[in-house]
């Protein structure tokens, strides 16, 4: 009963302290959803709520602590699809290029040819990367820290905050799922780019001496540690302001690697293990998209030829 009394306890008890867990019903639990939301809480954050609860009150179900799960049956904010907004193959040659002065800049390289999550890509290894046969293996993600508080929770702060804060979760996370656990083959031009990359780090590392750190990371800091999340997204954002290119999000370079493969005619289920998704429909999502480009393809075609 641990796993479901964890949640039960983190999630239910505060919000629904007033209902013994076996008379709840499903409206206690819309009404919740909708004290969430109404205190600006995401539908998704919510979503995600919704799916923890129904987990652990089915395990108490199965071991016959409940005749039945409220949980299914309490319906949570509905999640609207993502905006995918990819950008254009000229704003990535913008890109690319401004990121030739940068740091790191073959890791703007992989988040758009590649279309690797921050985490995966931020989680590579040299030890993942075989240039010779220009294969890359996807094996871990870096994840973002988590704190509690090192002060006994007398700063007054946020536990992130806190001046003796303790990270309480792992660095990085073995890939565990199938589909993201991945070979990916590179391109030619993105091995090249490797390649001098890997001379710069070394450089860097000689510079660094003693205060270098060998972990082995693919994008480093200049002493060897791995590049935190919030430090890559800094970086994501000040790179779209020196290539005068539109803001967006770091995921949307992601989404432009899935739009150019699917542009290029490259089956649904090959993109499907490049990106890691594990299923094809997340293909359709694409489709307007990839429709739009090829009829406008058709039509300059056409004014071309018969004009």
């Amino acid at each position: 009963m641990v796993g479901y009394g964890v949640a039960v306890r983190k999630h239910l008890i505060p919000a629904l302290g007033a209902h013994r867990l076996d008379k709840l019903k499903p409206e206690y639990i819309e009404a919740f959803y909708g004290r969430m939301v109404a205190d600006g809480r995401k539908a998704g954050t919510i979503h995600q709520i919704h799916r923890t609860f129904r987990t652990a009150l089915n395990e108490a179900v199965r071991r016959g602590h409940l005749a039945r799960n409220p949980v299914q049956l309490a319906k949570s904010p509905r999640v609207s699809e993502e905006e995918i907004e990819p950008y254009t193959v000229e704003e990535v040659q913008r890109l690319l290029r401004a990121a030739d002065y940068r740091r790191n800049s073959a890791r703007w390289a992989v988040a758009l040819a590649l279309g690797l999550r921050q985490g995966e890509a931020l989680g590579l290894k040299w030890a993942d990367v075989d240039l010779d046969r220009g294969v890359l293996m996807v094996r871990r993600s870096r994840r973002r820290p988590r704190y509690a508080h090192g002060c006994g929770d007398t700063c007054g702060r946020k536990a992130g905050y806190c001046s003796q804060r303790q990270r309480t979760n792992p660095e990085t996370a073995d890939t565990k799922s199938r589909a993201g656990r991945r070979a990916v083959g590179l391109p030619s031009q993105l091995v090249d780019l490797l390649r001098t990359h890997q001379a710069k780090q070394q450089a860097e590392r000689a510079a660094a001496g003693a205060d270098w750190t060998d972990e082995g990371w693919l994008f480093a800091t200049p002493t060897g540690r791995g590049t935190s999340p919030r430090t890559d997204y800094d970086d994501w954002k000040e790179l779209l302001d020196d290539a005068k290119v539109r803001d967006g999000r770091l995921h949307d370079a992601r989404h432009t690697a899935a739009t150019v493969l699917l542009i290029l005619g490259v089956s649904e289920r090959a993109v499907m293990g490049l990106m890691g998704w594990s299923t094809t429909a997340m293909a359709a999502r694409y489709q307007h998209m990839v429709d739009s480009v090829r009829s406008d393809v058709a039509r300059q075609l056409d004014g071309l030829i018969w004009e």
